[in-house]
């Protein structure tokens, strides 16, 4: 599955063009599903916030509200529920998934749980936007600062589909924790190859390449 794992959404034409390329065709002409799951887990997530993600009006984060030809909902929490022939189809349907931010585990274990994680190897297809813990879902740890919703089996392990991870929102207004500083001491504790990165950044992982995208700041902590 391409993957476009950006810090805080399509924030910079930098971003947009490479969504565009991911994509293959314009914006206007494709369908997407959005998976606003992560954003129930988190600390601070609220009903009011995953609308705000699916109507497309958190402008902040712009995802949703970029004029796509047709936007679904996809809540992983529903899926254990349903026939998985029946929406598995409505992700074959689609050519990307656009998926909100609040709290990675969280994401991860409905992942998991639903089945879309086993699902993933086959949708080379398809295009995975991510935002924030949208993103952070698809590296191997999110380290303990990161850590709201503790799973069963406790640790701070997500799906390991890339091999780096992401210390997001750097310097960002509202994350006066999220620092350079606070940002090493954080890949010290990870161990393994590490990013930290700012709202204006985003990787783009193609057949196992890793581009990073930036109109912004961002920092290679652990190689």
């Amino acid at each position: 599955m391409k993957l476009l794992l950006t810090d805080s959404g399509i924030k910079n034409q930098s971003i947009h063009k490479a969504l565009i390329g991911m994509l293959g065709k314009p914006i206007e002409e494709s369908n997407v599903l959005c998976i606003p799951t992560a954003g129930y887990g988190h600390p601070q997530g609220s009903p009011q916030g995953a609308y705000r993600f699916v109507s497309g009006r958190e402008e902040r984060c712009p995802m949703t509200g970029l004029g796509w030809k047709s936007v679904g909902v996809l809540e992983l929490t529903a899926l254990p529920s349903l026939n998985k022939e029946r929406w598995m189809g409505w992700i074959e349907a689609s050519d990307a998934l656009l998926v909100n931010g609040g709290d990675a585990l969280y994401l991860a274990h409905w992942m998991r749980e639903s089945g879309l994680a086993d699902l993933l190897p086959n949708l080379d297809d398809k295009l995975w936007v991510g935002l924030s813990a949208g993103s952070m879902v698809m590296t191997p740890r999110i380290g303990s600062d990161f850590v709201g919703w503790n799973p069963p089996g406790g640790g701070d392990e997500a799906l390991g589909v890339v091999d780096f991870s992401i210390f997001p929102h750097l310097g960002a207004d509202g994350c006066p924790w999220n620092t350079m500083e606070n940002a090493e001491k954080w890949a010290a504790e990870i161990g393994g190859k590490a990013y930290a990165t700012d709202i204006h950044t985003a990787f783009k992982v193609v057949n196992g390449t890793v581009e990073v995208v930036s109109e912004g700041n961002w920092k290679l902590l652990n190689s």
